[in-house]
């Protein structure tokens, strides 16, 4: 089986790269060597760079696994909320550099991250759940509540509008946007930053700030498992 997610340890930090095809689609197998890079990051205590392929970050879970039936889709879900959970608590910095699209669950790996940085371009980004007939799930929900500024909530999880780079930093799924050509050197230089950070205290801080959106989180997650997700015609 090919892998659909890299890992490249540097000095200070480590590139975990998803390159699952066109879409760079969150499937369960993306998911899986997803948390083993986190595992690995963890042992190194590396500052962790995520990022894409030219012109994807990531157009969401899998739609052949999400049509399949309720269940199927539930559980990659659940997986996937899982996943921004872990990452959320991440004892080292995350930064996410976004090369261009990054839709749904690619969106929300944005708002799981703590600095994002996305390039310049003709990108869409955004919550389109409703556009494709998907029922928002709780745990979108709380995972958005925690990190878009609340004009923009509404817009982004009920409405499903999607924003290019310049406007999707305003609605707080980008921290900042740079030429295409510095997106990788930008990263670095940040993550070389945040290396200096002492690791403790990072660690402990992050969860002290996010206790309340870490807590909510865990029990959307709970509720989620509670209903089913489908798409509807």
């Amino acid at each position: 089986m090919n892998n659909v997610v890299t890992y490249q340890s540097e000095e200070n930090y480590a590139i975990i790269t998803i390159n699952n095809g066109k879409a760079n689609a969150i499937s369960h197998q993306v998911i899986s060597e997803l948390n083993k890079c986190l595992d690995k990051a963890e042992e190194e205590q590396k500052v962790v760079i995520l990022t894409g392929t030219p012109g994807i970050f990531s157009g969401g879970f899998d739609l052949k696994v999400m049509k399949e039936s309720p269940k199927s889709a539930l559980e990659l879900v659940t997986k996937g909320s899982n996943l921004s959970l872990r990452m959320l608590s991440f004892p080292m910095p995350i930064i996410a550099a976004c090369n261009g699209h990054a839709i749904a669950k690619g969106a929300f790996l944005l708002l799981s991250t703590d600095y994002r940085i996305g390039t310049e371009g003709d990108f869409k980004i955004g919550l389109n759940e409703v556009l494709i007939g998907m029922t928002m799930h709780y745990a979108g929900i709380a995972i958005a509540k925690s990190r878009l500024y609340e004009v923009y909530l509404n817009r982004s999880v009920n409405n499903g509008e999607i924003f290019d780079p310049t406007n999707a930093v305003k609605a707080g799924f980008l921290d900042t946007i740079v030429p295409q050509d510095l997106l990788l050197p930008t990263a670095i230089k940040i993550a070389n930053m945040f290396a200096q950070v002492n690791k403790k205290a990072h660690a402990e801080t992050k969860l002290k700030v996010r206790e309340v959106h870490l807590k909510s989180l865990e029990k959307a997650i709970e509720l989620d498992l509670k209903g089913s997700i489908s798409l509807n015609p």
